[in-house]
């Protein structure tokens, strides 16, 4: 599994920007990254049990904070901090962004809400 050799995050763009040893390289937007958060919260604790996350577009992240040898924990000025993003789960998102993107807007839609 690859390793990231940088993490920046930018406050401006809200944007997490995330190289990875085998040359990948991912810039995932902080909502992106809040409304797929591996948290219970988010997730639930088995399939069909997510929660809906509304209201993220201008979700910031304020703390970075490592988590062993394996991940991270975002801690977001909405107030949510559980949740932690492992290698693996960064680089899935990495990969998979435009598919869970479309994902999430087509849930956002049926359920009548909205990003704001």
């Amino acid at each position: 599994m690859p390793t990231p050799t940088e993490i920046t995050a930018h406050q401006s763009s809200r944007k997490l920007e995330i190289a990875f040893d085998d040359g990948a390289r991912y810039t995932l937007p902080f909502e992106f990254l809040r409304v797929y958060s591996p948290s219970a919260e988010v997730r639930g604790h088995g399939p069909g049990q997510e929660t809906l996350q509304v209201g993220k577009r201008n979700v910031g992240i304020s703390d970075i904070q490592p988590s062993g040898s394996y991940g991270v924990k975002l801690v977001y000025d909405d107030g949510h901090d559980s949740g932690i993003y492992t290698w693996a789960y960064l680089y899935e998102l990495g990969q998979d962004q435009d598919g869970l993107w479309q994902d999430y807007l087509q849930r956002l839609e049926a359920a009548g809400a909205s990003r704001d």
